[in-house]
């Protein structure tokens, strides 16, 4: 690879989203954000919306502060968050803007489609662990509702798929992202129209899942020539941004969990099929897709939501403590013996993360924290002994033996976290790259435009760019 070549991810939050450009040459790497803008829910009469048009414009402001830098970009790759969609009626045109996952109109709704379709049955056909949000229980929602978009929709797309339309006005619908609906058969990777059809919801509006790598088409001219750069493709990277994550594991092989460590911690295996059985749905795995037709058997867990807002309350009472502070007091308090389960639903917005914390100890008889060191100590420990309990439960699972845990994302940073956590499992724990979602977007792009071969030589670059730490179990 000696000629340069630049690919533009663009990878969306739920509260912000940035733009990082990449170039290659001669078998390296370079990363920079360009461009950062917030994302978010806005409330209109009752229901709660994400701002799309607003998240295309500042698309549009990123590629023209580009084209006056004078930036030669190959591809252009987008990834966001899963299970919402908009509508796009017969005309091309956006019919309003998405609906967001938060918006509480989906509460009560599983155990009304279980009256129809059980939960074994929609779980048998399509490995997605049951969360009120997912796709199929909004679109049943939303039907009940008659609301309007859906009544006059001709597609609805997900939420990359939708920017990607914006983009260019071609239409597609991504393995990964549609993986997340809850809709998508496992057996034939396609919607299952006929689980569709029981719930009277819809199935003419669903487009054929293609999969991650697919062209969706060049920028539209008028966005190109506005903008001050050529008509770049816009390439279906996984969609889902999880599904980029994992792709820039930097693995040498298949023998390992992984943990994306954020807000939430999603950790899983990566398999060559989903896994569907009685004991994955009374755990209540979810198989979500991967890049290579592969399938990301994983469970959801809280995680740093827990120090998020732990250190919200202390900052609303004027301390304020920087992560490598946080570190250092969960070391100073490392023998202190309090755990919680971080799953427990207090745990999920509650007024007070301090006051939840010391009332689930006092209730289960455990010590209570006397500092704010030992607050910290409990929730990384906490969240080392649940990571032990999953990696052993995904060792049920694994048709193989996981010999290390893979940490990317922001928590990978977290030195005393890496370490705590190999001691719980008593496997080598490997942290990074941080910029893991940027990264698989990218290499994604790189992979169509031929530079790369599959996702292990793509895994065998980011490992060579890009300094990742091992830590080993102290016996």
């Amino acid at each position: 690879m000696t000629e340069k070549h630049s690919f533009l991810a663009f990878d969306c939050g739920a509260t912000s989203g940035r733009a990082v450009l990449t170039t290659f040459m001669d078998e390296t790497f370079e990363m920079r954000e360009v461009y950062r803008f917030p994302s978010g829910i806005i409330e209109l009469n009752g229901k709660w919306y994400w701002d799309v048009l607003a998240i295309y414009d500042h698309f549009r402001k990123c590629l023209t502060e580009l084209g006056k830098e004078g930036v030669q970009i190959d591809s252009i790759g987008i990834d966001t968050w899963g299970v919402d969609f908009g509508f796009v009626a017969d005309d091309g045109s956006l019919l309003g803007n998405p609906r967001a996952y938060r918006d509480p109109y989906t509460e009560g709704v599983p155990e009304e489609v279980f009256r129809t379709v059980p939960r074994e049955e929609l779980y048998g056909a399509t490995g997605i662990q049951i969360m009120n949000f997912n796709s199929i229980f909004q679109l049943y929602a939303q039907t009940k509702e008659d609301f309007a978009p859906l009544r006059h929709a001709k597609n609805i797309l997900f939420m990359p798929d939708l920017l990607s339309y914006m983009l260019t006005g071609n239409k597609v619908c991504e393995y990964t992202i549609a993986s997340t609906s809850g809709m998508m058969d496992q057996t034939t990777r396609q919607f299952n129209q006929k689980l569709l059809e029981k719930l009277d919801v819809r199935s003419d509006v669903l487009l054929p899942i293609v999969q991650p790598g697919t062209v969706v088409g060049p920028l539209r001219k008028e966005i190109a020539d506005a903008c001050g750069i050529p008509q770049v493709p816009v390439v279906a990277v996984a969609g889902h941004d999880t599904a980029s994550a994992i792709a820039a594991v930097p693995a040498a092989d298949e023998k390992f969990a992984y943990l994306s460590s954020g807000t939430w911690s999603l950790m899983g295996i990566e398999t060559p099929a989903p896994v569907i059985n009685e004991a994955s749905t009374r755990l209540n795995f979810t198989n979500e897709g991967g890049i290579d037709g592969t399938t990301r058997f994983l469970k959801n867990i809280t995680g740093m939501w827990l120090l998020e807002q732990t250190r919200k309350v202390w900052a609303a009472q004027g301390r304020m403590y920087s992560y490598a502070e946080l570190e250092a007091m969960a070391r100073s308090e490392a023998g202190f013996a309090g755990r919680i389960d971080p799953d427990d639903p207090r745990f999920a917005a509650p007024a007070d993360m301090v006051d939840a914390i010391g009332s689930y100890l006092r209730e289960k008889g455990q010590p209570v924290p006397e500092s704010d060191a030992q607050y910290i100590s409990c929730i990384y420990h906490s969240l080392a002994a649940k990571y032990k309990e999953v990696v052993d439960m995904l060792g049920q699972f694994a048709p193989f033996k996981i010999e290390k845990l893979h940490i990317i994302g922001g928590g990978s940073a977290n030195d005393t976290m890496s370490q705590w956590t190999a001691d719980a499992l008593g496997i080598p724990v490997v942290a990074g790259p941080t910029e893991a979602t940027a990264i698989g977007n990218v290499m994604i792009q790189a992979r169509t435009a031929g530079l790369v071969k599959d996702r292990w030589e793509m895994r065998k670059m980011i490992a060579e760019a890009f300094e990742v730490k091992t830590f080993m179990p102290n016996k």
